[in-house]
């Protein structure tokens, strides 16, 4: 059903910086690029996740309620995601653990303040 998720930034390249990082660690790579717009994916046909400079050449701003769940295999993926979020200079949101019967999950802000999750089902 989705097929891609964007997030606004302030500062193009450094959310690159840190996106390159974090999503190198499921196997997802740029393949999208524009002056002000970049999206990764680990197939181009697969769902993907962008972050982009408002259109209308406004600041970025968090969305209060949005978050984007990123899907990953296992809980030890979990765990080591949002470590390397955290690392990236993100901001916890929830530390990763068994959140009801079958759904593990960690949660943080990007550095525009955009809240995710890595998630999966145990």
């Amino acid at each position: 059903m989705i097929g891609y998720v964007t997030l606004g930034t302030n500062d193009l390249q450094q959310g690159a910086k840190f996106y390159d990082a974090l999503l190198a660690e499921i196997g997802a790579n740029r393949f999208m690029e524009e002056d002000t717009f970049i999206a990764w994916a680990i197939t181009p046909d697969k769902p993907s996740l962008a972050i982009t400079k408002p259109f209308n050449g406004e600041a970025a701003t968090i969305g209060n309620g949005v978050m984007v769940a990123l899907d990953v295999e296992s809980p030890q993926q979990v765990d080591a995601l949002y470590a390397k979020a955290m690392e990236l200079g993100a901001t916890d949101e929830g530390e990763p653990g068994q959140r009801g019967d079958g759904f593990y999950a960690g949660y943080f802000r990007d550095l525009d303040g955009n809240k995710l999750n890595f998630f999966c089902l145990t």
